[in-house]
């Protein structure tokens, strides 16, 4: 915390107030005792330039991706172009209030319908929500829909919902979330899909089966489609985790691989920025046969009539509730700042969607080269994931790393490899996941970084790899905040702002 806030008494408040409104006496005695404060509350207060330059000291502190490269495996941190900002900044995407009535929503309605046939054209699906405000509650929202469906054909038995090993943990979290019990089935040797496995745990009692394609190990599963047909056999239904669709979206789609439902991230895939909680959307697409269950509202549309001005496209926008619908999973009608955004940035690239998958592929396989052919001293440190059977041994748009040669090597691990990538300047990549590759690191550049930082970064890796134990066991030592102790961290959460005394 900045010294410059010390906490003064009400003589020092650095901005001025108007007089009350009524007598402050006479209001007191209107709040019961039990919610009057004992003392009055100890606030910070601050003049303008003491509050610009704690802010501006604020955000010195912090790392983002407009202060340098993310490669954050599985979470796709982009560029986010800042033309999204000037659309979304419009008053009448921004000033707008949740209750106004539709005729005052009609441009933001119709951005909310193409929206929605713009991610159901994407991913193969016929109908789309977007109200999810997050992947995982997207997840959820499926899963729930998935289960009405069952519920709406007497297969309401149906309790088990089946995960791959590689599965991101809120797969499994959010099928939990509604009643059913997980199946959790082992990757192949080369990290895909066992369709053996698949078909020893398949039956009456299946729901559905939850999983990303590409994989988190950054690898597609070429048996996606059968594996489809076995849980469909079976009379389960297909679940698409979309974290990972910026690898894909032009080339195939999940209506393709067999999937019945999906969500998007476009806080990842569509530029929406995030990080740090937030904010994100997960809008979700279904197979018609699902539709009906939709949370609701969704944008629905008919060609205006006379005196209808509506968008000024010749259609009227329309707030409409599924026939069976699930319900709300969003208070008002999701995160429309995030679903403007990406929007826009649908709008700018459209067809070039497909050239932007391609380069973030290319991308993820021209650093995994990088990192994986330096000298011999270093190459013999870290070892990648396998990609047996992929031509030219390829990944899509993302790359696992063990770090367990270097264990063995010098003794420090994974953990202290990212710790000590700070130092360099850079975000650490995801550690620890998937959990099936052990001392993991899983790294994703996006197609918006170029060679040069792409180059930059495996030599600094390469660097980093060079160093002594006691550098790397004791990093990071240029951050403001040094090493931590995590697991006193975890169990004694500091979740307010410490008092007077405390300071």
């Amino acid at each position: 915390m900045s010294d410059i806030f010390a906490f003064r008494g009400s003589e020092d408040a650095g901005y001025a107030q108007p007089a009350p409104i009524a007598d402050a006496e006479a209001a007191k005695e209107r709040i019961p005792v039990s919610l009057r404060r004992a003392e009055r509350a100890a606030w910070p207060t601050a003049s303008e330039p003491e509050l610009v330059r704690h802010y501006t000291w604020l955000s010195q502190r912090n790392f983002g991706i407009d202060t340098g490269f993310y490669p954050l495996g599985s979470c796709t941190m982009k560029h986010n172009p800042r033309v999204n900002e000037r659309i979304v900044q419009l008053a009448g995407m921004n000033d707008v209030h949740p209750l106004a009535p539709a005729h005052h929503l009609q441009g933001l309605m119709a951005i909310f319908h193409e929206m929605q046939e713009m991610l159901g054209h994407c991913a193969g699906m016929d109908a789309v929500t977007l109200q999810p405000v997050a992947g995982a509650q997207g997840e959820f929202t499926a899963i729930r829909c998935i289960q009405e469906y069952h519920r709406s054909i007497g297969q309401s038995h149906r309790d088990k919902v089946i995960v791959p090993d590689s599965a991101h943990g809120t797969n499994p979290a959010s099928a939990a979330m509604c009643g059913y019990s997980i199946i959790e089935i082992p990757s192949g040797e080369d990290g895909r899909l066992d369709l053996d496995a698949l078909r020893a745990v398949v039956g009456d009692d299946t729901a559905a089966m939850m999983i990303t394609n590409p994989s988190t190990l950054g690898v597609f599963e070429p048996d996606i489609a059968e594996a489809a047909q076995i849980v469909h056999d079976a009379g389960g239904q297909m679940y698409y985790d979309g974290a990972n669709f910026n690898a894909i979206i032009g080339r195939t789609n999940p209506g393709l691989m067999g999937f019945d439902a999906v969500h998007y991230n476009l806080h990842k895939t569509f530029s929406q920025p995030h990080g740090g909680g937030g904010p994100g959307s997960g809008p979700i697409g279904v197979k018609t046969h699902l539709a009906e269950f939709l949370p609701s509202p969704i944008v629905g549309r008919r060609p205006s009539e006379e005196g209808e001005i509506g968008a000024g496209d010749g259609w009227w926008y329309t707030w409409e509730a599924p026939e069976n619908s699930i319900g709300k999973v969003h208070q008002w009608h999701g995160n429309a700042g995030a679903v403007v955004r990406s929007w826009a940035f649908y709008r700018r690239y459209g067809r070039d969607l497909r050239t932007m998958s391609e380069h973030a592929v290319l991308n993820a396989n021209y650093l995994r080269h990088r990192i994986m052919n330096p000298s011999p001293e270093i190459r013999e440190k870290i070892h990648a994931m396998p990609a047996d059977g992929c031509p030219a041994d390829v990944v899509k748009h993302e790359f696992t790393l063990s770090m367990t040669p270097l264990v063995d090597a010098i003794g420090a691990n994974g953990k202290d490899v990212a710790k000590r990538l700070l130092d360099y300047g850079y975000m650490a990549p995801t550690l620890y996941f998937p959990m099936i590759v052990p001392e993991c690191l899983m790294i994703e550049p996006t197609e918006t970084e170029s060679k040069e930082a792409l180059d930059k970064f495996a030599d600094d890796f390469h660097a980093v790899l060079s160093e002594d134990a006691e550098i790397l066991t004791t990093a990071p030592h240029t951050t403001d905040v040094k090493r931590v102790d995590e697991v006193w961290a975890a169990r004694n959460l500091i979740l307010r702002h410490p008092k007077k005394d405390d300071a």
